[in-house]
């Protein structure tokens, strides 16, 4: 197992680049690939650069490690989006290390919760892990989700 990355470089993004753009790609077909075609509530480029989102991406050195955006939902409340680490940074804290920065950003905007939507199981459970360790909990569908048995909604209480 590689070793983890320590000195990543998280910078607010204009998704303009190829490597950026080729990740979000990744991202939707991924996405597509483990939900049921109603339940793909992943961003296109489009989206993530609507008014309301902030889009980030990681870097190591000149190598795109990760990304992730949040959406503000209203003055208190943001919801994170987007959140995918590139194939060869995987299990090396790329993950983490985004979800820091994007709390970081949530609290620094005078947030006092962020949620999120996910899937329940297979190639989400990583990720739920993750928001797990860091006090996500699960809560009831904000904004315009529904549950249905596929997608799960939890949020985080910042202090």
């Amino acid at each position: 197992m590689e070793e983890r990355v320590t000195n990543l470089r998280i910078i607010e993004d204009d998704l303009s680049g190829e490597a950026v753009r080729a990740l979000v790609a990744l991202h939707l077909t991924g996405m597509h690939a483990a939900s049921p075609p109603c339940k793909v509530h992943a961003l296109p480029i489009e989206s993530l650069r609507a008014p309301d989102v902030t889009f980030y991406s990681a870097w190591l050195d000149d190598r795109l490690a990760g990304m992730g955006a949040i959406r503000a939902l209203s003055t208190d409340h943001g919801e994170l989006k987007s959140m995918r680490v590139a194939p060869d940074f995987l299990r090396r804290g790329v993950g983490e290390g985004m979800l820091l920065h994007l709390l970081n950003i949530a609290r620094a905007r005078g947030y006092t919760r962020v949620s999120l939507e996910t899937g329940r199981d297979g190639p989400f459970v990583p990720a739920i892990t993750l928001y797990r360790k860091h006090g996500f909990v699960p809560c009831e569908p904000f904004a315009d989700y529904v549950l249905d048995g596929f997608s799960q909604c939890m949020t985080l209480r910042l202090g």
